[in-house]
């Protein structure tokens, strides 16, 4: 993939060492979005109950669990054993396992939905994880992938502009690349980009939601700023992807 923006905090770029990498994040902290985050993303889906839903690179499993609360049958796959711990404590209703977003457990089709969220650009191999969403998707099935923008406006654009720097979350490995980039990978990796969507900030759904933004100024400006941003500027991409006619 061209024209990817990249920051590293290891000359080692293997699986293996981000394994342990993350190992030590989930022991002092959780990586997630709010809980209304997810549920945007279920809501997107709009998947019957019933639906076999996977989301890989899963973390403390917060999409899966609020996915098999709608009456989906969830799985979720990280190789954070700790991260994994949390996920089983929360939702024990949930199939866990932990493997290699690289290389998957699981036979070929075996999704209905298949969803990748702020992981991939994580990957040492982006385009082997690709590659899993396309294996794992059923021929009429959909793939939810998000992944950051080079050129978010109230993201990397406003952080350099402030700090002159690139933004940095601190996880071993971060790419970012332009809209029509990620698309380029996901494409290559046998999947077809059906709609693409932005994502900004969280929306609400709840009193807790309502709370979190009024003690939180700035992010709440970023919210109701939200709808003027433009595509190509988004923070955020979120990619609906089906599997391209053909492909196994």
């Amino acid at each position: 993939m061209k024209a990817v923006l990249e920051v590293r905090h290891t000359e080692d770029p293997s699986t293996r060492w981000s394994k342990a990498a993350y190992e030590q994040i989930y022991r002092t902290h959780e990586i997630r979005h709010p809980d209304s985050f997810y549920r945007w993303l279920v809501s997107v889906l709009d998947a019957p109950p019933g639906s076999l839903l996977i989301d890989v690179s899963c973390g403390v499993g917060s999409l899966s669990r609020l996915a098999s609360q709608r009456g989906l049958r969830a799985y979720g796959v990280d190789f954070s054993q700790v991260a994994l711990q949390t996920a089983q404590r929360v939702a024990p209703c949930v199939d866990w396992v932990a493997g290699d977003g690289e290389s998957l457990p699981y036979a070929d089709r075996s999704f209905d939905y298949v969803t990748h969220i702020g992981s991939l650009e994580h990957y040492a191999c982006p385009a082997a994880g690709a590659r899993e969403i396309g294996r794992l998707l059923r021929p009429d099935g959909t793939a939810c992938v998000l992944l950051p923008n080079t050129f978010g406006l109230m993201g990397n654009v406003w952080t350099a502009l402030r700090t002159g720097r690139t933004f940095d979350d601190g996880q071993p490995i971060q790419r970012y690349a332009a809209r029509l980039e990620w698309q380029d990978l996901l494409e290559s990796a046998g999947l077809v980009v059906a709609e693409t969507l932005k994502f900004e900030s969280a929306p609400i759904y709840t009193l807790k939601d309502v709370r979190w933004y009024l003690a939180r100024p700035r992010s709440l400006i970023r919210l109701l700023l939200a709808p003027l941003v433009p595509i190509n500027w988004a923070n955020y991409f979120v990619y609906l992807c089906h599997k391209a006619s053909g492909v196994g």
